[in-house]
């Protein structure tokens, strides 16, 4: 198994040599969570840097950082925490002192069920008629882990394990949702608030006390160490523009203070 999956991993990051942009672009590896922020994000940074092209893949932040280490040819690796661009810098696959928090993710609720509708994430998670919970995996996803931590916080671990669904990434959780694979599900607000999905069914906010809170980090990789526009597209997540495109799509913001490198 362990050989497949190194395989695997290596073919992912052959395919992405082949998607990799022209001289003077960016490659980013990013957290699924971000798919309908990226646009604009990519927008403004190209607009303020004629001729830069920047190339995106997103996938669960655990999966991106094991494809990176294992030589995918991302400059930048945007998680949807701040431990896995840790884990990337110590073992010498992110560059050190490149660190920056750009955001706090947010955990939602959401069902596209019209006839389901509840005043607290308890009630729903307690709904018999909510037999599908759709969740992304703990392992690899932070969003995962603070569903998990939720559902501790509330007592409700045993009454919803035999709902769950495990999902890839916080993304195939919200596609479980809408194809009605899943009754409701643990999802990023980045994805729900999008103009996609902004009027599809309906969210309720899990209580921010209930998580640890979800902070976003951005590395620099060593793929990425001598590229001039990637870094300042890692710098880039902190100007106001970019903070106020945050913003926009639901995310909390740093302290100026602390949307610094790290």
């Amino acid at each position: 198994m362990r050989l497949l999956r190194r395989v695997l991993l290596l073919l992912l990051a052959l395919a992405g040599v082949a998607r990799a942009p022209a001289a003077g672009g960016v490659t980013v590896a990013a957290a699924a969570n971000l798919v309908y922020v990226l646009a604009p994000l990519r927008a403004e940074f190209e607009r303020t840097h004629p001729g830069v092209r920047v190339v995106v893949e997103t996938g669960s932040s655990g999966n991106l950082v094991a494809m990176i280490s294992n030589g995918a040819p991302y400059d930048v690796f945007l998680s949807a925490d701040l431990e896995f661009p840790r884990q990337l810098v110590q073992s010498g696959g992110g560059v050190d002192g490149t660190l920056v928090t750009f955001a706090y993710g947010r955990l939602v609720l959401w069902t596209t069920r019209k006839d389901l509708e509840w005043k607290s994430v308890a009630e729903a998670v307690r709904d018999p008629r909510v037999a599908r919970i759709a969740i992304a995996n703990p392992r690899t996803a932070p969003f995962g882990r603070a569903t998990e931590e939720t559902l501790a916080q509330l007592g409700l671990g045993e009454v919803a394990r035999p709902k769950l669904v495990f999902a890839q990434d916080i993304g195939q959780a919200a596609q479980y949702v809408s194809s009605g694979n899943a009754d409701a599900g643990f999802v990023a607000l980045s994805l729900v608030a999008a103009p996609k999905l902004k009027h599809t069914g309906r969210w309720l906010a899990v209580p921010e006390r209930l998580y640890v809170p979800i902070a976003e980090g951005a590395v620099l990789t060593r793929f990425g160490a001598g590229n001039a526009m990637a870094r300042d597209f890692l710098q880039f997540l902190v100007t106001p523009a970019a903070r106020t495109i945050f913003q926009e799509y639901g995310y909390g913001l740093p302290a100026p203070s602390r949307a610094k490198r790290r």
